[in-house]
């Protein structure tokens, strides 16, 4: 795997996870790739000049529609969050 995927993951997980795959300070083994298309996603918005609030928007989108979680009090700083960190690897 590489470092940067490595550091996609890392944010995705410590600042996003909106299921709770994370079993204390690592994710599931079985899990450790559930989140990465719509990070790599969120890395390809940001590297074709799309706005910041657009990745922040797809990152709620993702875990109140696709998984099916509904608003979530704490969604828009979670994705905030994480789109601010994955615009470090863009």
């Amino acid at each position: 795997m590489s470092t940067d995927l490595t550091r996609i993951r890392n944010a995705g997980w410590t600042l996003w996870d909106p299921i709770g795959l994370k079993d204390g300070a690592q994710p599931l083994e079985e899990a450790v790739d559930e989140y990465d298309s719509y990070l790599l996603q969120v890395i390809d918005m940001l590297r074709h000049g799309e706005p910041v609030e657009m990745a922040i928007d797809f990152l709620m989108e993702i875990e109140s529609e696709h998984m099916a979680l509904g608003p979530q009090p704490d969604a828009r700083d979670r994705a905030t969050e994480t789109v601010e960190a994955l615009q470090e690897l863009a």
